[in-house]
């Protein structure tokens, strides 16, 4: 199953927030609101045709308009990657965390807090892991 054949499926599925497929670039991405990615990412993982199992990194880009989460994901079985992106004010700097489902994004969140500030709504742990809890700001954010 390609990327379209992915976002077609998403949106087919009257998910909530379901953005535009964008293949402008090398690494094609869905863009999904932040309040639907878990029940995306819950779809994602859940439906048998798409089996995405697998969270292998979560990462940040930030933007004039705030920063976009990035969510790369795997289907072992079909040798599928999907990226999903949710994009997240910067004024709130916060998006529901998906530890509950990939166990993976405990450590990641935790990095993108730690370098970002994102606050991730419901982390069992959030607080600093490459940093000490003293330090005073993001250092990966453009305004450090």
């Amino acid at each position: 199953m390609n990327e379209q054949q992915l976002h077609e499926k998403l949106l087919s599925a009257g998910l909530a927030g379901i953005g535009e497929l964008d293949t402008s670039t090398a690494d094609p991405f869905v863009v999904v609101d932040a309040a639907g990615l878990v029940e995306a990412l819950t779809f994602l993982r859940d439906d048998s045709e798409c089996a995405m199992e697998m969270l292998h990194n979560v990462t940040v880009v930030q933007r004039e308009a705030g920063f976009e989460v990035v969510y790369h994901l795997y289907a072992t079985g079909a040798n599928q990657r999907v990226r999903i992106k949710a994009r997240v004010a910067e004024e709130t700097a916060e998006i529901a965390s998906v530890v509950g489902l990939y166990a993976s994004a405990n450590w990641m969140e935790r990095e993108v807090f730690d370098l970002y500030g994102i606050r991730f709504d419901g982390h069992p742990d959030l607080r600093r892991i490459l940093l000490y809890e003293e330090f005073e700001g993001h250092p990966l954010r453009k305004d450090y």
